[in-house]
């Protein structure tokens, strides 16, 4: 059987992100991570939805593919960067993005 907190745990762990972070990042209470780790609780699909936004990856990838070997070391790079910056950072990187991108068409 799939273990979400497990999973949780590994992406969490694997970019460098505690508890705290996570749930500053996800915008969801820490106290409510932390229950879902003391009671074995299995959150809501919308929030692991939430998570997998933190983390930048998607739910098919959350509950279907090891990223890490999927990734190159550059995109694994970038993601873990990626994980610790917050919406509206993301919203600049994403326009920077989009304006690159419209300069070599």
């Amino acid at each position: 059987m799939f273990d979400v907190l497990k999973r949780i745990e590994d992406l969490r762990k694997a970019r460098n992100l505690s508890i705290y972070k996570l749930a500053q990042l996800s915008e969801i209470p820490q106290s409510t991570i932390a229950t879902w780790y003391k009671h074995g609780n299995i959150p809501p699909i919308d929030k692991i939805e939430r998570i997998c936004n933190t983390f930048g990856i998607s739910l098919a990838e959350f509950f279907g593919f090891d990223t890490e070997n999927i990734l190159t070391e550059d995109q694994a790079n970038l993601l873990n960067k990626w994980s610790l910056l917050s919406c509206k950072e993301r919203e600049a990187i994403f326009h920077i993005i989009d304006t690159f991108l419209t300069k070599s068409l």
